[in-house]
């Protein structure tokens, strides 16, 4: 079958065997004579998918739960990576430390330079490592995915600057992660308005209580802020 001399596949065999990547067994006896060897190949990867399929199913059945579980493990799970300490203080610096890390996580994400605007960036994963287990969990993996990359943003300062949502499956084997600037708004200051009394002003941004700029979305979507949001209903997007 291989082309090669008896002798030489003998030799390679008896390499690989004391590698331990094949090992050896006796075939049945096929008439006189002794039993034939034979080769088997050894499996020595971990089935992570069935432990991620068996973990994703402890998760209780209320998908909301179990989306929320899985964003606090990829929280968790980006706090414990030893990413690139980058200050993020714009959408390309979220851009390029959300593309080093998946990338080294082997996500193999492109940008999509088509639809870059000033307020967001679209980046596609086209290799994602659970795929398989996705399609029938994807509120765990992709909610795993969510909280991860959100915890390498917050962490490097981003919470206030870039919000990130993802649309798992917009195609067959790509997924999307949406990385949005958040945008404060102005509103003209009191003694502006109609009914006040005629005193000049500027507009003001509007702060809370605590002095602090709140940041407002472009839009008014309540899920695209970093809080955590439900996902499961994003897969059907």
């Amino acid at each position: 079958m291989t082309g090669q001399h008896v002798t030489t596949v003998r030799f390679h065999l008896d390499v690989l065997t004391r590698e331990s990547l094949v090992r050896q067994f006796q075939q049945p006896p096929r008439g006189r004579g002794r039993p034939r060897i034979g080769y088997t190949a050894v499996q020595r990867s971990v089935g992570y998918q069935d432990l991620a399929q068996v973990l994703a199913d402890q998760l209780g059945s209320d998908p909301r739960r179990r989306s929320d579980a899985a964003i606090a493990a990829g929280r968790a799970w980006g706090a414990r990576l030893e990413t690139m300490e980058q200050p993020i203080t714009s959408l390309d610096d979220a851009k390029d430390a959300t593309m080093t890390m998946m990338s080294e996580l082997g996500y193999a994400p492109e940008r999509d330079p088509g639809s870059e605007t000033g307020d967001q960036v679209l980046i596609r994963m086209t290799a994602c490592p659970l795929r398989d287990l996705a399609r029938t969990h994807s509120e765990v993996v992709c909610g795993v995915h969510l909280g991860l990359m959100r915890e390498v943003i917050d962490r490097n300062g981003g919470r206030d600057t870039v919000n990130v949502r993802l649309h798992p499956f917009v195609q067959p084997e790509l997924c999307v992660a949406r990385l949005e600037a958040l945008r404060t708004v102005l509103v003209p200051d009191a003694a502006t308005m109609p009914d006040a009394r005629p005193e000049t002003g500027e507009p003001r941004i509007a702060t809370p209580s605590g002095g602090r700029v709140a940041p407002q979305l472009r839009t008014a979507d309540p899920q695209l802020r970093n809080g955590d949001a439900h996902v499961a209903k994003q897969s059907t997007k």
